[in-house]
């Protein structure tokens, strides 16, 4: 019977628990880069595991919470925006992928990675090119932090709902593109990214709609509040006056 490439490759690791680690968002221009790590649970099997970009957002969404439910253990960390700017988006990506695995409730014996590149880890990894297409355990990494992350920007859309980021995900976009250019970059955008490079050039940054919620509102047309006067009369009784008498 022929084996899949992942079960060729486990024959000849020792025993225990692998996980597999995959990330979302190295490629927008805003958001942080969201990496997660997944150990599965060979007992409580999975059905439809894929690479995230190969489902539907819907059956995503099915497959996370099953993958919550299901696995022996998982985590979902993140790079953050500040931290793609300083350190450059690959070494950004690398660091959530550690803080991914030192997040497992449970310890890897092996650590299986999309891409050509690893982190560093304290246990042993291997990067797998397309893995996430070949390991189940990198599958469910790929499809948990592809939600994570479009969770997040949606939660950037209520803040900003001029950029788009609910349709796009942060990725450039015409779209999105098209926003920077009237509104300029907010601080969710990398500014290490050409196009929000431009963007910063051209205006400030943007402020949030719920900073602008909190400023105190004035109805224009709403009359200035008079200040009402009342003007008490009061009576002073007339004083009798006691004139001296005149002697005759």
């Amino acid at each position: 019977m022929l084996r899949t490439p992942e079960q060729v490759r486990l024959a000849w690791d020792i025993p225990g628990l692998v996980a597999g680690v995959d990330e979302a968002g190295r490629g927008p221009l805003a958001g942080p880069v969201v990496a997660a790590a997944v150990i599965l649970d060979d007992l409580n099997p999975i059905d439809g595991l894929a690479d995230s970009k190969v489902l539907t957002a819907a059956r995503r969404e099915k497959l996370y919470d099953e993958i919550r439910a299901k696995a022996l253990c998982c985590s979902v960390a993140s790079a953050s925006v500040e931290e793609i700017d300083q350190l450059n988006i690959l070494q950004a990506t690398m660091l959530a992928m550690r803080r991914a695995v030192e997040g497992l409730r449970l310890k890897p014996v092996k650590v299986l990675v999309d891409g050509n590149r690893l982190p560093p880890l304290d246990v042993l990894a291997e990067a797998i090119v397309k893995g996430d297409a070949l390991v189940k355990a990198i599958s469910a990494a790929s499809i948990l932090a592809k939600v994570h992350r479009d969770r997040l920007c949606h939660g950037l859309h209520l803040e900003y709902p001029h950029y788009g980021f609910a349709q796009h995900k942060g990725y450039g976009t015409a779209e999105h593109l098209a926003a920077l250019q009237a509104h300029g970059a907010c601080a969710h955008h990398r500014r290490s990214f050409a196009p929000v490079a431009q963007a910063f050039a051209i205006r400030p940054m943007a402020t949030p709609m719920a900073a602008l919620s909190d400023l105190p509102l004035r109805v224009p047309d709403e009359p200035e509040p008079v200040l009402q006067v009342q003007v008490l009369q009061v009576q002073t009784p007339a004083r009798r006056v006691r004139r001296p008498a005149v002697r005759a």
